[in-house]
């Protein structure tokens, strides 16, 4: 079996392989974070494992920085695990490698950890898009929010600047309103227009 640890960054990434027996396939190199990094990656795991069913890789969980190197892994079908930070940590701690934190040290931390039989669940294409949804909801809960603001917001604008407006509509959040209010903001420029416009 091979392991790969992957120290996920904004920009770059650190990697390291190893196989069952501990012998290093390929000690810490980095590659960037975009599509050129990534099949970079594919070439050198490919170099020393070619059989992709036998390797297994771990990365930490690191927010959205992690997305697109996880969607490429699982696109190539490699059994992929995402790793708690706290995880890596107290793993880190209780192997004693060291006593502070270098990206290096953690893409070897992660490889050994996968390999140490520690019981993990490995991420499935599932597991991505359940991600993706999550993000999309929050993304979708704070735009909701970001509306319900604003409205109130030209609610209060409206209420100082044309008061009698409320009392002839509906509700003030409509298309016509609103248009009506980008061509006559207040009351002085309605009744200044002419009845045909």
């Amino acid at each position: 079996m091979v392991y790969l640890g992957i120290d996920v960054a904004k920009d770059k990434h650190d990697c390291y392989i190893v196989n069952s027996d501990g012998e290093i396939l390929a000690n810490v190199f980095t590659i960037p974070n975009d599509q050129t990094g990534f099949n970079l990656l594919l070439q050198r795991l490919k170099s020393v494992a070619p059989d992709l069913s036998k390797v297994k890789v771990g990365l930490e969980a690191t927010g959205h920085y992690n997305y697109n190197i996880l969607g490429f892994l699982l696109d190539k079908g490699l059994h992929t695990y995402v790793i708690n930070p706290l995880h890596v940590n107290l793993f880190r701690k209780a192997s004693n490698i060291r006593k502070t934190k270098t990206d290096p040290i953690d893409a070897r931390t992660i490889a050994e950890m996968i390999m140490s039989n520690v019981v993990l669940t490995s991420y499935t294409a599932k597991s991505y898009h359940n991600e993706e949804l999550k993000s999309l909801t929050r993304y979708r809960f704070d735009k909701v929010q970001e509306r319900a603001k604003l409205k109130t917001s030209v609610a209060r604008l409206v209420s100082i600047l044309f008061p009698e407006l409320e009392k002839l509509v509906p509700t003030l959040h409509m298309h016509t309103v609103y248009a009506l209010l980008t061509e006559f903001p207040g009351a002085h420029q309605i009744a200044s227009c002419h009845l045909t416009r």
